[in-house]
């Protein structure tokens, strides 16, 4: 019997459930494609025109051609336009991209009530007993994303696993159009080879003290004990050592409960300069920040709300195609927004940041390497 060491048990996979991500393809730029099929082959941009704001905004998403140009979402409008002087910049339209996405999920209702939407371009479906009666989780996948295209004509890609982490990061592995298939026997192989920075959770600062660790891969995360990673890493540790053996037992949650996190303030004298704006901005943004930290949760949607002297009140929302990553980014967007739509002439009175469509940190876009099976 040995005194003073601690062991844990080898903590058990639950393969018993068929979990499908569905992730639409480039969806709003795809929306504007199908709208408008005189556009069909050329690059989609969905941004304010640079020359129509002088030069300020970001990129929504874009569609596949002009990402072989290397226009990617959060790339300022004004590189874009560099990279691409002849794209179609558009700026967009949240509510028709919302009604589309409400046709796309009677879809899935086609096949299971177990829904737990992300975003208005991808959900989590649990189809281990669906409506369908069907034993085949990929076989659904296929079927729904035919139904959409039948629907909606847009195009969808689709990870299939046991659990909501590994379909996830397969929904990501062929795009567009694409299905990826992840059995509980090749999951070990796939995490395995994916690089320390690809897993969520892993931070530019998390990932700096992993190398330093020697750390760089899912292999070498592997090959780690349970309390050195708990010690070094904290809960980051025990959630690594679990996903790294394809461990995820969180259920595809029904009803998302709709939360945001948000920061304003009233001022007792109003802000007259661009300066004062850009400082509360700034502000704002490290605070809603600090609340995400401490929640636990990150959001793809930044609302602005500003008011007036004359209390009329304004309030404009982007919703990226990914999390944003920290108060620098929220302070980008923010001050985006407001160069897209605020005005000095009245004074404001109040300045608000909300951060909506939130999620729990342990859900990430993440990019995928690719390999041949």
């Amino acid at each position: 019997m040995e005194i003073g060491v601690i062991r844990f048990d080898e903590p058990v996979k639950d393969t018993s459930r068929k979990i499908i991500h569905i992730d639409m393809d480039a969806f709003f730029a795809s929306v504007e494609e199908r709208d408008h099929p005189e556009l069909k082959g050329q690059p989609i941009i969905i941004a304010k025109h640079p020359n129509l704001t002088k030069g300020k905004g970001v990129v929504a998403t874009a569609n596949y051609v002009a990402r072989t140009y290397g226009i990617h979402s959060a790339m300022s409008a004004q590189k874009a336009y560099e990279l691409c002087p002849k794209g179609v910049f558009i700026p967009g339209n949240h509510d028709k991209y919302r009604e589309v996405s409400g046709e796309i999920r009677k879809i899935f209702l086609n096949y299971t009530d177990i829904i737990e939407p992300l975003s208005l371009d991808e959900a989590y479906l649990d189809v281990t007993e669906n409506k369908k009666g069907m034993k085949s989780a990929t076989f659904i996948a296929h079927s729904i994303q035919k139904e959409v295209w039948d629907s909606v004509h847009l195009t969808c890609s689709a990870g299939v696993s046991y659990n909501k982490f590994i379909a996830k990061l397969a929904s990501d592995y062929k795009k567009p159009a694409g299905v990826t298939v992840i059995t509980p026997d090749e999951a070990l192989a796939f995490l395995r080879n994916l690089p320390i920075e690809k897993f969520m959770g892993v931070g530019k600062k998390t990932v700096e003290r992993m190398h330093e660790a020697g750390i760089f891969t899912g292999e070498d995360l592997y090959q780690r004990n349970e309390m050195d990673l708990i010690q070094s890493f904290g809960k980051r540790g025990y959630s690594l050592y679990r996903k790294v053996r394809g461990i995820d037992d969180s259920p595809v949650r029904i009803s998302r409960e709709r939360k945001s996190v948000g920061k304003e303030n009233t001022y007792n004298e109003n802000l007259m300069t661009e300066n004062e704006i850009i400082a509360e901005l700034r502000f704002l943004s490290n605070e809603v920040y600090r609340s995400l930290t401490k929640e636990q949760k990150h959001g793809k949607t930044i609302v602005l709300k500003i008011r007036y002297s004359n209390f009329e009140t304004v309030t404009k929302r982007q919703t990226l195609p990914h999390y944003i990553k920290d108060a620098e980014e929220i302070f980008f967007h923010a001050q985006n927004i407001w160069d897209e739509v605020g005005q000095l002439q009245n004074g404001i009175r109040l300045l608000g940041i909300t951060i909506t469509t939130l999620d729990p940190l342990t859900f990430e876009n993440i990019v995928l390497p690719l390999w041949e099976k």
